[in-house]
């Protein structure tokens, strides 16, 4: 087998997974629909471009459908960037000024309608014979660039900004789909990495040896994100839940205040008071409760109990409350008389809802695991 037959054969195995995961995308019954056609759209995106994998010459009795490839990598960038705002915001919503995103799609299929698909065969070989000299061209595979670097990283930038509100405002530890999503904005920045090298090599060397070793490496890449993305989601079935997009990190919604000694010892009575009502009151025991719900119950504005936590406490509204989970679930696992329960039962009673994230939050702030906690003499 030679290493044309291995691309096609990895390449025809990712198209057919990219596919697949497409197709169920579409058709599984969920309350995320929005965020599972963003994803569908954009794994097609990637499967009609993977067609030139299967490619061994330029297929000129298809040169209509291969313009098409070329165009259609002009919403790769746009469609994963409205698909992270989905995952990250649970409000997100399509609106009419989306379609400017497709603006770039649409002036280069207006391109090629003038130089490939309105003419005839003997026109449309002598336009791509001359494609890469023409300026407007190079325009073209500028903006592509351009694209890519802008998209991917207002990507990162959402992604590390609804963490940031996440761990503010909510208190469900499941950070761990973000951190998976950041991973895959990562992982298919390499992989358009892996194609500017081709295109580069494809400037300097021409259509040589080294290129075609890329194109394997190009080829053997998307099989992998392929694979490694449908790993993640099948470890994460619900994947992402998303938070509201009004949410501001408190850093930008509160601008930064003078510690004069009154707002001082203000902010330390209040300081204290909340540390009370989580003693006596114990809300930190439902497991769903937000930053809204612990300032209606101590009557204290959104803004006002953030800017208390995470300004003047130092700590994220995720950790301020899941420290008193460990302390309440520290508290039982020390009690002779509830040795009985496990430490699945306990976790629950605490308020945590993943024993994954349970024990990861129990070691960091104890230093052991629950189990290893409770069998240390007293």
């Amino acid at each position: 087998m030679d290493k044309y037959s291995f691309l096609e054969i990895t390449a025809f195995v990712g198209i057919f997974l990219v596919l697949l995961l497409a197709l169920f995308l579409l058709t599984v019954k969920t309350k995320y629909k929005l965020r599972n056609y963003l994803l569908a759209f954009f794994l097609f995106t990637n499967a009609v471009d993977a067609l030139k994998f299967l490619q061994r010459e330029f297929p000129v009795n298809y040169i209509n459908l291969e313009a098409f490839r070329w165009s259609i990598v002009y919403l790769v960038p746009a469609s994963f960037y409205l698909y992270v705002l989905s995952v990250c915001y649970s409000n997100f919503r399509l609106k009419p000024k989306h379609l400017l995103h497709t603006i770039p799609f649409v002036a280069y299929s207006l391109y090629l309608m003038w130089g490939i698909f309105f003419v005839d065969r003997a026109s449309k070989i002598d336009f791509i014979n001359g494609m890469n000299d023409m300026p407007l061209m190079q325009f073209f595979y500028f903006l592509f660039e351009l694209m890519i670097q802008v998209y991917f990283i207002a990507s990162f930038l959402v992604i590390r900004k609804s963490k940031t509100v996440y761990l503010e405002n909510y208190t469900n530890p499941n950070i761990s789909e973000l951190n998976a999503l950041y991973k895959i904005t990562i992982l298919y920045y390499v992989l358009h990495f892996i194609v500017l090298i081709r295109w580069l090599v494809t400037f300097i060397f021409g259509l040589g040896e080294i290129r075609a070793w890329i194109v394997m490496l190009d080829g053997f890449a998307f099989l992998f994100c392929t694979c490694w993305y449908l790993f993640i989601a099948l470890n994460n079935p619900e994947f992402f839940r998303g938070v509201n997009s009004d949410l501001k990190p408190i850093t930008e919604a509160v601008p930064k205040q003078k510690n004069s000694p009154l707002i001082v010892e203000e902010k330390n009575e209040q300081i204290e008071f909340l540390k009370n009502f989580m003693a006596e009151r114990e809300p930190y025991l439902d497991s769903s409760l937000t930053i809204q719900d612990l300032s209606e119950q101590v009557k204290m504005s959104v803004k006002d109990l953030s800017t208390l936590i995470n300004l003047y406490m130092d700590k994220h509204f995720f950790d301020f409350v899941n420290e008193y989970r460990i302390e309440k679930a520290m508290q039982i696992l020390k009690d002779p008389s509830q040795k009985e329960l496990t430490v699945l039962e306990i976790l629950y009673q605490v308020g945590f809802n993943s024993k994954s994230s349970f024990n990861t939050s129990f070691k960091k702030y104890t230093g052991k695991t629950p189990t290893d906690f409770r069998k240390q003499p007293l």
